[in-house]
């Protein structure tokens, strides 16, 4: 049985109209490990209470920690997150929960990331970790977004690409910027062999996003080269 606590929302960053994040002070502090989880509950005057699952996107405190929440206009819980919800209101949430697609920087190998959409936000939770706990492994993140209007975390982004921190590749599946030279369009087999570290480096393979768009990629990896048991997956949906 979960272990609820109340925390507050205690800031928010809209990244579209469909998706933000909130930092949310604990009530009982805890250490999340970047990739896991959490259940957040609301409860309804009349008793009725939904809970749902939402991906740590900043782990890096114990008193608060970031949750990064994008609508389903058909969810019970999300559109209060992304729409309803005010600075200095209260959330029950859980402990974080999840073991298998977490990385904590103990490890010397490398990292692969690949993120479909709101798959970016618990990749998030660990290049942020990197930057403070080891920030000489070596990263690659591919992120694969219908357009730049729906981009989560464009700061955080600019800055590792700004700063070269670390490749940060953009692929755009409907509609891109004027600049780019790549055509919009679904992220292929052969690109992603072209755009991640190559298996021959042996990396940790982080790949996180809706269902369809998880398998594809886990496939083409592969497919690559790259063996199963060092590819790790979350999927939405």
């Amino acid at each position: 049985m979960n272990d609820w606590q109340v925390s507050t929302v205690v800031s928010q960053t809209r990244h579209s109209d469909s998706a933000r994040s909130l930092r949310l002070a604990l009530s009982e502090p805890f250490r999340a490990v970047p990739g896991q989880h959490l259940d957040i509950r609301l409860t309804a005057e009349d008793g009725y209470s939904t809970a749902r699952t939402y991906s740590v996107s900043d782990a890096r405190e114990s008193r608060t920690i970031e949750v990064t929440v994008e609508r389903a206009d058909d969810g019970e819980v999300s559109p209060y997150l992304v729409d309803v919800v005010e600075v200095g209101e209260p959330l029950e949430v859980t402990r974080p929960h999840g073991g298998w697609f977490t990385w904590d920087g103990s490890r010397s190998d490398p990292v692969q990331l690949i993120a479909g959409g709101s798959g970016l936000g618990p990749l998030m939770s660990m290049l942020r970790h990197r930057e403070i706990a080891s920030p000489t492994s070596v990263f690659n993140l591919v992120y694969s977004l219908r357009s730049p209007d729906r981009m989560l975390f464009a700061d955080d982004l600019r800055q590792l690409t700004q700063h070269r921190r670390l490749p940060v590749h953009l692929v755009y599946t409907r509609r891109g910027p004027e600049t780019d030279p790549r055509p919009t369009g679904r992220l292929g087999a052969a690109e992603i062999a072209e755009l991640t570290i190559g298996p021959e480096e042996a990396p940790t393979v982080f790949i996180c996003g809706p269902t369809a768009f998880v398998e594809h990629c886990a496939a083409a990896m592969i497919d690559a080269g790259h063996a199963r048991e060092r590819i790790r997956t979350e999927r939405f949906g």
